[in-house]
């Protein structure tokens, strides 16, 4: 089970990534242009939501099967804190990235409440790029790239 939940969180990773760039430079493109917020803007913002959701539940089954979990009982936090991989794997990567999906929610939320087409690309625009730039952070790289 651990394989194929890893494989499906792996994968799973290039669409969102995928989908929050288009979201950003979408609101970004739209903003500046002073467009109109149509159906269009709606369904990205939307459909980022939902793949980044699928992804944050995905890896928290992931986290709670995976090998490394049995680490904070048999090592202790003070051990997981001293060592790099792990503290990637089990403290910084799953923390900064429900952060970025709860900033995500947020600025969804936040975005539907708003009147005008310049509000809502605007607030599209920040908080989605914030969550962006802290999946980037926390990506592990190394084992993503090999």
């Amino acid at each position: 089970m651990y394989n194929m939940v890893k494989m499906l969180h792996s994968y799973w990773a290039y669409l969102v990534l995928i989908i929050l760039v288009i979201a950003v430079v979408n609101s970004i493109v739209r903003k500046a242009g002073n467009k109109e917020y149509e159906a269009k803007d709606f369904r990205i913002a939307l459909f980022t939501l939902i793949v980044s959701h699928i992804q944050l539940l995905l890896g928290l089954i992931l986290y709670f099967v995976s090998p490394r979990f049995s680490l904070f009982s048999e090592s202790g936090m003070g051990e997981i804190m001293k060592n790099s991989v792990d503290r990637l794997y089990l403290i910084e990567h799953p923390l900064v990235n429900i952060i970025a999906i709860a900033l995500i929610t947020i600025g969804y939320s936040k975005h539907k409440k708003k009147l005008l087409s310049e509000a809502k690309f605007k607030t599209l625009a920040v908080f989605y790029t914030i969550a962006l730039v802290l999946v980037l952070s926390r990506i592990p790289w190394s084992t993503w790239l090999a």
